[in-house]
């Protein structure tokens, strides 16, 4: 992967202090740092000579990040280049909107080296995704682009799904108007299926749960290689359930991340008897399993804590936020040689955010 992504081979280190000339630099900055810089008590360019300096950062707080013009969370320096953006899934609230230069790019460039090393590169591809401002459906269909893919997509809103789980008094009629959207997806999907040759189904685990059962024959006979999955998870007893009734001959790579963060790459279990891991590539992003009571300490490997995230994006930088998730510190895989996360599930406080998970 770093053989074929030139930034993968720059140090940490290296990249950090580089990112930090990027985003506090007047003629290459975004207006939503360059604010900031004034404010902060020392300075980035000067003072952050490493990763670890980036501790001086604090905790970054997302609500920051509300009400803020899309426009000034563009850095300068990428003045005159496309953009998009794109926003979360509101699991914890109101969603949040980021920008996207060269993240997407560099995304679909790791998800092919993966899919190449699997065997699983090319074929027509089917996005049972989220649409319209998610960057899940965007970031599916470059990666079709890529090898000249035709690329099918349902019409699918997260956020309808969990507006009707959090209304006032929603209760059981919530969850039955939740089914019934889900019901509506599933069908568009099979409609896919049927008609078409997909090589690549694109989904959520709970989408996958509602979608298996309901084929009219394994998803492998519709000509399917592999399902590829993120967002929400399911729990082990549910992934084996899917693999065992379902999945025979279809290839199952999840990933773990979100909007914020990124994506995390699933690297293989090196038994049956154990999780699979996911990854973060460096020098974009860092991830980090930390004691609750002491998020600057990271636990043991092994060890469970909550997860905690530095994205180092040239058009996105997010010092040290908390994820709403804990998992178990795993060592590096090898396919992917860094430290990552395993067995993530929600992470229990007072002080946690309220989500509404929904379908994604």
């Amino acid at each position: 992967m770093r053989e074929q992504i030139p930034p993968m081979r720059e140090s940490l280190d290296e990249w950090t202090v580089r990112m930090m000339s990027w985003h506090f630099g007047e003629e290459s900055g975004s207006p939503f740092w360059l604010a900031r810089r004034s404010r902060l008590p020392f300075d980035p360019i000067r003072d952050v000579t490493d990763y670890a300096s980036l501790r001086l950062f604090g905790l970054f707080d997302k609500t920051d990040l509300r009400g803020v013009s899309a426009r000034d969370l563009v850095p300068r320096g990428f003045a005159g280049r496309p953009f998009r953006v794109v926003e979360t899934g509101g699991t914890s609230g109101a969603p949040y909107r980021v920008v996207d230069v060269t993240r997407a790019i560099y995304d679909v460039r790791m998800y092919r080296v993966m899919l190449e090393a699997r065997g699983l590169l090319g074929g027509d591809v089917l996005a049972m995704t989220p649409s319209g401002p998610h960057a899940y459906g965007h970031f599916v269909k470059l990666l079709g682009d890529s090898w000249g893919a035709a690329v099918f997509s349902v019409d699918f809103d997260p956020r309808w799904v969990k507006h009707l789980l959090r209304a006032p008094n929603a209760g059981a009629g919530g969850a039955s108007g939740a089914d019934a959207y889900v019901d509506h997806l599933v069908a568009q999907t099979a409609d896919i299926l049927r008609d078409e040759r997909v090589s690549l189904l694109f989904t959520t685990a709970r989408l996958l749960m509602s979608l298996a059962p309901a084929l009219d024959k394994p998803l492998a006979e519709y000509g399917v290689r592999a399902v590829c999955t993120g967002g929400t998870s399911c729990s082990p007893e549910e992934a084996r359930y899917l693999r065992e009734e379902y999945l025979d001959g279809v290839q199952w790579i999840d990933t773990y991340g979100n909007t914020l963060a990124g994506h995390a790459l699933q690297g293989d279990a090196p038994s049956p008897a154990e999780p699979h891991s996911y990854h973060l590539p460096p020098p974009f992003a860092v991830m980090h399993v930390v004691r609750p009571d002491d998020v600057w300490q990271e636990v043991a490997e092994g060890e469970r804590g909550r997860i905690r995230v530095v994205t180092l994006l040239e058009d996105l930088f997010l010092p040290n936020l908390l994820e709403r998730d804990s998992a178990v510190s795993a060592p590096p895989h090898p396919w992917f040689p860094w430290p990552g996360v395993a067995r993530v599930g929600p992470y229990e406080a007072e002080d946690a955010d309220q989500i509404t998970e929904g379908v994604y």
